[in-house]
């Protein structure tokens, strides 16, 4: 465990505003919102005091549930130097589903964005004191047991009362606090079934900021577009978290990042290093780079020894500039980067690189700068944080990752079971990731255990490895391989908008997919042959992280 004062996940946010008192903090893009450390520091101690007011303990919950802002922000780092355990629920989530976590997590205090509390029922969360407006921080409802507690006159009177002089960075003083106690509980948003509440401890948290610092992911003037959703634990960790404990500036984007909201975030904010998913890097590949090299003048100049260089070199300016052309490296989480995309973006030297992790991790377990990584990994084990290993491993060497260290969760709140069965008898967590770790620590995922499908003779089927050479194929927008019987079946979404484009009609588009079956199958082994391709007419339900909840879907 991480012992060390500087280590101290409180005390790394006690020093950090302290440090950076004038500098900016956060700004909610698009808007004239911008904290600075001070001006940030001095909102959690006015929510302590609501915290007292309310009568909330130490261990008491906490639920925030809303798009990324900056009381988004204030609301979580209040709670966590508070000692009360943050609950953030994911935006996404449907109301019944928002509701049972509310419940589940016995959340006494709930700050939601307006339009979300429209569809939860006050009846439905009967444990709630309070609930307090994300857009204004004001009571939101009345009638619970503690909404006169939090009345907003008599909160800024106390302040005044405690503060006569204003809140000067001397009075930055938190809870003193193991990293051994929780700091939050995650739901998870798995693609194979209902959530299950993460409990992470400081510990977890405070292991990814430090690793961020000590590898330089962060430091003191690092600029951050923070678009993925902060609920989830990637983007939590390091475009929210770690960047403010070293110091930098957060640009929080609250509204559905689109290609032109995100290209004008990244042309005014010009990032210092990217988080994303593999979606996001793999439609531009697909919107912007794919077209150009398959016309022929350009391809067959890609094959000149000489001339190559000179176009790559101008694909490779085009898009660093589209990402604001400050950023160190991009770094992808969530799923390994489609094989064709990673292997074109690293022949064009593209700073980019792949991490791996799960919430149960807080989340990282592997991660390599982009100059080391290695084709198709998912990077090393964090050395000094986390080890892994392969269980059972086949003859291919195959088998499940498992880890332990600093980012490890305690378990899930309430539920022994899935605790006892995520954990072995010496203290691995199981990923339920399959894959293989080479002799430096380089960690290949293949698959999920979940969704492993045996052949006729009891091969191992990877889904995602054969969904990744179907996406490739022209006019596919998305796929998913399921299994019926001992045959295989591909779902396929078009990319529909290259279907208008190119004026096809649906017997043409049925021909194309035909052929894709063919070619695919041809580089497939002949128990991962697709025996049929449907086509699926609207894009398949997703998981914050861009994952598809394959649960949902049958052949």
């Amino acid at each position: 465990m991480l012992t060390r004062p500087e280590e101290n996940l409180i005390k790394i946010y006690e020093n950090s505003f302290r440090k950076n008192w004038d500098l900016e903090a956060v700004t909610d893009f698009g808007t004239t919102v911008t904290l600075t450390y001070g001006q940030m520091a001095e909102r959690i101690a006015y929510l302590h005091l609501l915290f007292e007011r309310v009568g909330i303990q130490e261990n008491d919950r906490i639920a925030v549930m809303g798009k990324n802002n900056s009381n988004w922000v204030t609301t979580y780092l209040a709670t966590v130097t508070y000692g009360a355990v943050i609950v953030p629920i994911l935006q996404d989530f449907k109301a019944n589903d928002a509701i049972h976590i509310i419940n589940h997590s016995e959340s006494k205090l709930l700050f939601i964005t307006d339009q979300i509390w429209e569809n939860i029922d006050v009846e439905q969360v009967p444990d709630l004191q309070a609930v307090i407006s994300l857009n204004t921080m004001d009571l939101i409802v009345t009638g619970l047991p503690k909404t006169q507690a939090v009345d907003k006159m008599t909160i800024e009177e106390l302040f005044a009362e405690k503060y006569p002089n204003g809140f000067t960075r001397d009075d930055v003083h938190y809870i003193e606090r193991s990293n051994a106690e929780l700091a939050s509980i995650n739901y998870t948003s798995g693609t194979t079934g209902f959530s299950k509440g993460v409990m992470t401890p400081m510990n977890a948290l405070a292991g990814n900021i430090v690793f961020g610092l000590t590898t330089k992911l962060v430091y003191p003037g690092c600029r951050h577009v923070a678009f993925l959703p902060l609920a989830h634990a990637y983007g939590c960790a390091f475009d929210f978290l770690a960047c403010l404990a070293a110091g930098g500036h957060s640009y929080l984007i609250g509204r559905t990042p689109s290609p032109k909201i995100l290209m004008k975030a990244f042309a005014e904010v010009k990032p210092t290093v990217i988080l994303s998913v593999p979606l996001i890097l793999e439609k531009i590949y697909k919107k912007m780079i794919q077209p150009q090299i398959s016309k022929k003048p350009v391809s067959w100049v890609l094959k000149m020894p000489l001339l190559d260089k000179v176009v790559l070199g101008k694909i490779r300016e085009t898009l660093m500039n589209a990402f604001g052309g400050e950023f160190s490296q991009i770094i992808i989480g969530g799923a390994p980067l489609n094989a064709e995309v990673e292997a074109f973006l690293r022949r064009i030297k593209f700073p980019v690189t792949v991490g791996y992790g799960m919430t149960e991790t807080a989340p990282l377990i592997s991660f390599t700068p982009w100059t080391e990584f290695r084709s198709q990994s998912c990077g090393q084990v964090l050395k000094g944080f986390m080890d892994a290993r392969i269980a059972h491993p086949d003859a291919d060497g195959v088998g499940e990752i498992q880890v332990r260290g600093e980012n490890v969760m305690a378990g899930y709140y309430k539920n022994e079971q899935a605790t006892a069965e995520s954990f072995t008898e010496d203290g691995w967590l199981r990923t339920g990731d399959l894959g293989v770790i080479d002799k430096d620590g380089y960690i290949y995922i293949k698959g999920r255990c979940k969704t492993m499908l045996l052949g006729p003779s009891g091969q191992n089927i990877y889904p995602e490895e054969i969904e990744a050479k179907i996406n490739n194929m022209p006019y596919v927008l998305e796929s998913l391989v399921l299994q019926k019987d001992t045959r295989l079946v591909a779902l396929v979404c078009p990319d529909f908008e290259a279907v208008d484009a190119d004026k096809l009609s649906q017997e043409q588009l049925e021909v194309v997919m035909e052929e894709n079956r063919k070619l695919v199958n041809a580089e497939l082994a002949a128990y991962e042959q697709i025996n049929e391709l449907r086509i699926y007419t609207h894009e398949f339900e997703k998981t914050p992280k861009k994952s598809i909840k394959r649960f949902l879907y049958e052949a």
